[in-house]
């Protein structure tokens, strides 16, 4: 049941990543079109002099590689936004549902039945409750040992999957910055190689590239980094919820020494 709740999350997350590369496809052929016609001067002179949208700007200063790396990275964000949300519900970490079913079974002395109940289900909260319960015969600090374990690992997991909205957050500015210099580079060559004071149109093509690489850049990091700080605290607080039920539905059991 695990592995079929992740594999559903997964491709949740990969369709609403095809749904955003369906979404900047119409883009996506305006920018390739604007490459043609850079590559081919005939029809260029041949055709009407239309303004430049900002789209097509955008392109011109990325160019193909930056406009690849950023839609790499945009997509990787999407779905990492995704699964994040799938995975931080209330319901996958803390379901109410299960909390007074087990409790239920507790007050009736079913013991073997609320153990089967915490262990299928695939909750944060089921797995604390089933390792617990199922330490208890060697006495109640083992069970409790066993929980925290669980419990580590859980949140270990987690982390892990929203340390990769953080890691993206961190190298989107780097990939700005990257650009930034390369423009600035190029920008100094024009400057360099002409033998007569250069047209400001030779230098801007290496001037955009420098800004809207920073820009775009840090347009994916800020609601990277901003993401990752909301995720980070509403996991934390499901995980001190995880703590608080586990703690209140096990203390019945303070008493019980292991079994000889």
């Amino acid at each position: 049941m695990r592995k079929r709740t992740r594999l559903r999350q997964h491709a949740y997350a990969l369709l609403c990543a095809i749904a955003f590369g369906l979404a900047v496809a119409p883009v996506s052929d305006l920018l390739f079109s604007q490459v043609a016609l850079a590559q081919d001067p005939a029809a260029a002179a041949d055709a009407a002099p239309v303004q430049q949208s900002a789209l097509g700007f955008y392109y011109g200063a990325l160019g193909p590689f930056y406009t690849i790396v950023f839609l790499a990275i945009s997509f990787i964000f999407v779905a990492l936004v995704v699964m994040n949300i799938m995975s931080l519900r209330r319901q996958a970490v803390v379901p109410q549902d299960l909390i007074d079913n087990f409790e239920v079974m507790l007050n009736e002395k079913r013991f073997q039945e609320a153990y089967e109940l915490a262990k299928n289900d695939d909750s944060f909260l089921g797995h604390v409750l089933a390792a617990g319960l199922a330490k208890l015969q060697e006495g109640y600090p083992q069970a409790v040992e066993a929980m925290q374990e669980v419990g580590e690992d859980e949140n270990m997991r987690l982390e892990q999957r929203l340390s990769y909205i953080a890691l993206i957050g961190t190298i989107s500015p780097m990939v700005g910055l990257l650009g930034t210099v390369q423009g600035m580079v190029a920008a100094f060559r024009v400057i360099a190689s002409s033998n007569t004071q250069p047209k400001p149109a030779d230098l801007a093509q290496g001037i955009s590239t420098a800004l809207i690489t920073t820009l775009v850049g840090l347009m994916l990091a800020i609601p990277a980094i901003a993401m990752f700080g909301y995720f980070r605290n509403r996991l934390q607080r499901l995980v001190l919820e995880v703590g608080i039920y586990s703690e209140r539905l096990m203390s019945r059991f303070q008493n019980v020494g292991p079994k000889k």
